[in-house]
């Protein structure tokens, strides 16, 4: 992999970026991470695809070795300046943009404000429409966040984490890697997120992989549009992680797809 440092709107930013580029129909594939996740969360994925096309995987402010932001700003908007910023910087004129969980919501953010960059958005387990989410749902887990940030921040994760022991262990590094501000200031943004305006500004293909904890009603395949998704099973929250070679494949599937319907 190739490590590069690339000026973002609230400081810098890493990427991994690295694979041919220029082959005829082989688009680069741009990843995002979830909250307190970082480029390396994507490994399997960048292996799978680097041989044949160019891969990047993006750390967003205040994750993996990027800067926390200046401003303090961890709005799902801002955010999505991330990916805009490595975009430019890169010249990369037409991605497939993969977001998971709350990097989802980043992805399908950018791809409302910039369709025509976007051959295809594949979302993994992404957030959902946070006006669905009651206070009263949402409130215990903040106050807790405030009162016992690592015991709290700790048994959440372990419960969505799944039951692969060495994936979790992986995991929990990560988040306590991830500084406290960066997941006090955004999670609560993953709960305000509306994503409305983006799926009714982006009319390019779309994917939903989703583990059946996420197909609920203000899940973003349950909205609106009702786009394709996929379940997966037998999995936790980090599918690329539990099942890497199941998810290689959706997503060979999905770049296939969308190639052949260009």
């Amino acid at each position: 992999m190739t490590s590069v440092f690339l000026p973002g709107p609230a400081g810098a930013l890493r990427v991994d970026d690295d694979g041919p580029t220029g082959g005829t129909g082989f688009l680069p594939v741009v990843f995002v991470h979830s909250l307190a996740g970082n480029a390396d969360q994507w490994s399997e994925q960048l292996a799978h695809l680097r041989p044949a096309r160019r891969a990047l995987a993006i750390e967003l402010r205040g994750h993996g070795r990027s800067e926390a932001p200046r401003n303090g700003d961890y709005s799902i908007t801002a955010l999505a300046t991330d990916i805009a910023a490595v975009t430019e910087k890169l010249d990369l004129e037409q991605i497939f943009l993969v977001g998971h969980s709350l990097g989802g919501g980043v992805a399908l953010a950018y791809a409302g404000a910039h369709p025509e960059r976007i051959a295809g958005l594949l979302l993994l387990d992404p957030i959902g429409d946070g006006k669905q989410i009651s206070p009263e749902a949402a409130q215990p887990l903040l106050d807790g966040l405030a009162a016992d940030y690592l015991g709290t921040i700790r048994q959440y994760w372990t419960t969505i984490a799944g039951t692969n022991e060495t994936v979790r262990q992986r995991l929990l590094a990560d988040l306590d890697a991830t500084p406290r501000q960066t997941v006090i200031r955004a999670f609560p943004e993953a709960l305000r997120f509306d994503p409305d305006p983006w799926l009714a500004s982006y009319p390019g293909p779309i994917l939903s992989v989703v583990t059946p904890y996420n197909d609920q009603s203000f899940s973003l395949h349950r909205l609106g549009r009702e786009f394709p998704h996929r379940m997966v099973q037998g999995t936790g929250h980090w599918i690329q992680l539990d099942q890497p070679d199941h998810f290689n494949a959706i997503l060979d599937e999905f770049l296939n797809q969308v190639r052949n319907q260009r």
